[in-house]
């Protein structure tokens, strides 16, 4: 009896004891934290960085999404792992060797794939529901007993910044640089456009999208899953067309292998409303691709480069004296036949003479004749009237880093010596945008206008226009008509000839100067300019800068030939693309003038042969 209540017990216990295990795992079970598919997930879709497109409608700076593929490969088939690899290789574009590399090297979480475009996206997001249908993921037990399904995601890492025109617009375009923010790849502008247009480029807000996935792993959109619109970045349009840039690129590019110069650089702008139409240089990089040999490349010289320019400073000079009523253009003045003792120095002129009228001292370029001239101007107002034209402060262009020169003091510019030098564009630093702002006043009716590459911005087809810096009256209309008569004489009969083009009002002013080494000093080497305008009877009208940088090819360093011919060739594509249209009478008359000539000529060799 005894015996039988024992075996009852020891029933009763172990029945007691597995409902008590039974309870536990239950409770457990009910209290620890369950892996389940969550029925609502969300979504970024990062906004991007806005595009840079060209007057003519080209995307010269875009940005496209980048993807990572992600995969736990304990999710593969080990039987069809093979398999994965084939078609994932097929899909993706990437080595089967990399990636069996990469899945046989980590047993669990890896990323596959970093770069993938949109496009190569949307196939393998296609590549993984087929995958999953196929059996070839699959889902695995984990150590705790688990059963995890993570399959082959493919999710957002950031952006890649796209030049499709390569070295085009450079360096005046700029370039970005990567950097990490909440696990994303951004890019922001380090140089150029890029920099400068940074806060309205940048991408504004990121869109967030909340809803049930389905078995693929993709969101189910209804219409509470927007949380957050995406807002990209504002284009921005430049007044620049690729054509026509891409056209003045190569011909800087073939003048600089003659010149066998270190750089040459030109502008184009639109002398009533301050728009580039181009700023070209022929030291360009592809900003996709920046290799060390690029780095001199980066800087822009039209802006960034501040130097002593020369000859084409003696304009600015004239001006003022024709602004304090000291100067009477047609008076003649001493030159010294060409030879003058300045201090310890001895100045010569290029085109010696006794006397020349005081336009022609601009003319044909007589350092001489500005050294006598300037001394009717005082020290202060040499220096306000040189800062009224720009110098010594930044043009206001949309270019990030602009540097300002250097003008000297009022005490120093009261010394004949120091007004001597800066008198002829030495004792002072400009930048080639400077000179071209100050230049265009001449061309303006004495206004000045501020350069700039960007039109205007644009989002959803809406414009956006930047406010700009009211134009200001510099020197009078009739300072700047004279001054602007002076320089097309100059072009007609000085230094300038080789810019005549029949049908076009052109004039300007060459300049060649030493380049500076160490304090004081100069080395042998010079940087040759022409400044100038041209403009024709439709109302047309640009001011032109060039600037050859060290030319080396022996007696080609003047600037009537290392810059003036790039000046002259940039005119004659201007014609043939459009933006200048020379006056047919005028050619003609020019035409039947040559007709003319030949007759008289033909004339007298009768006459000598009769």
């Amino acid at each position: 009896m005894n015996s039988k209540k024992s075996k009852i017990t020891i029933l009763f216990l172990f029945i007691t004891l597995g409902i008590l295990l039974f309870v536990a795992v239950i409770f457990y079970r009910a209290t620890i934290e369950r892996k389940l598919p969550r029925l609502q997930s969300s979504e970024i879709n990062t906004a991007l960085r806005g595009s840079i497109i060209t007057k003519d409608g080209f995307s010269v700076a875009s940005s496209q999404k980048l993807y990572k593929v992600m995969l736990d490969t304990r999710n593969i088939d080990p039987d069809k792992k093979e398999m994965f690899i084939k078609l994932y290789s097929l899909y993706s574009g990437e080595d089967p060797n990399a990636v069996r590399k990469i899945i046989n090297g980590t047993n669990g979480q890896v990323t596959l794939s970093y770069k993938i475009d949109a496009k190569g996206a949307a196939y393998l997001k296609e590549l993984a529901r087929k995958l999953n249908r196929k059996k070839i993921l699959i889902s695995y037990q984990d150590k705790n007993g688990n059963v995890s399904f993570q399959g082959m995601s493919i999710v957002e890492s950031g952006e890649n910044r796209r030049y499709m025109a390569a070295h085009a617009i450079a360096p005046a375009l700029g370039y970005t640089k990567k950097t990490e923010k909440d696990n994303m790849t951004k890019t922001v502008g380090v140089k150029g456009v890029e920099r400068y247009y940074e806060d309205y480029l940048a991408p504004i807000q990121d869109a967030k999208i909340l809803g049930p996935r389905d078995v693929g792993s993709n969101i189910i959109l209804t219409s509470d899953s927007n949380l957050a619109n995406r807002i990209d970045g504002y284009n921005a349009i430049l007044s620049i067309p690729l054509k026509f840039q891409t056209k003045l690129e190569q011909i800087l590019d073939e003048r600089r292998s003659f010149l066998d110069a270190k750089e040459i650089v030109i502008c184009i702008m639109n002398s009533k409303t301050g728009e580039i139409l181009s700023l070209a240089s022929s030291s360009r990089y592809d900003p996709s691709n920046i290799k060390r040999t690029d780095y001199p490349a980066l800087n822009s010289t039209a802006t960034e480069y501040a130097y002593e320019v020369g000859s084409v400073f003696k304009p600015f000079i004239f001006a003022l004296l024709l602004q304090e009523n000291k100067i009477n253009p047609l008076e003649n003045i001493n030159t010294h036949n060409g030879r003058y003792q300045l201090g310890k120095r001895i100045i010569r002129d290029t085109h010696p003479e006794p006397f020349m009228s005081a336009e022609d001292i601009i003319v044909y370029s007589s350092n001489i004749g500005m050294i006598e001239i300037v001394n009717r101007l005082s020290g202060t107002e040499i220096y306000q009237g040189l800062l009224n034209f720009g110098f010594s402060r930044k043009t206001g262009i949309d270019m990030p880093y602009e540097q300002v020169g250097m003008l000297p003091n009022t005490t120093r510019l009261n010394s004949q010596t120091y007004k001597a030098t800066v008198s002829y564009g030495y004792g002072l630093q400009s930048t080639f945008m400077q000179l071209l702002k100050a230049y265009n006043v001449f061309n303006n009716k004495g206004v000045e206008v501020t350069p700039h590459l960007v039109e205007f911005l644009e989002k959803n087809g809406k414009h956006f226009t930047l406010p700009k810096d009211e134009p200001k009256q510099i020197i009078s209309q009739e300072a700047a008509k004279i001054m602007k008569r002076i320089l097309i004489k100059t072009v007609d009969k000085g230094t300038g000839i080789k810019a005549q083009t029949p049908g076009l009002e052109v004039g300007g002013k060459t300049g060649t100067a030493h380049i500076a080494v160490g304090k004081g000093g100069y080395s042998n080497t010079y940087n040759g300019s022409f400044f100038g305008f041209a403009n024709d009877s439709k109302g047309n009208s640009y001011t032109i800068g060039v600037l050859a940088r060290n030319p080396q090819k022996p007696y080609y360093y003047f600037g009537a030939q290392s810059a003036l011919p790039v000046f002259k060739k940039a005119i004659d594509l201007m014609v043939e693309e459009g933006y200048l249209v020379p006056d047919e009478a005028i050619i003609a008359q020019i035409n039947a003038k040559k007709e003319q000539d030949k007759d008289k000529k033909k004339t007298q060799e009768r006459r000598i042969l009769d």
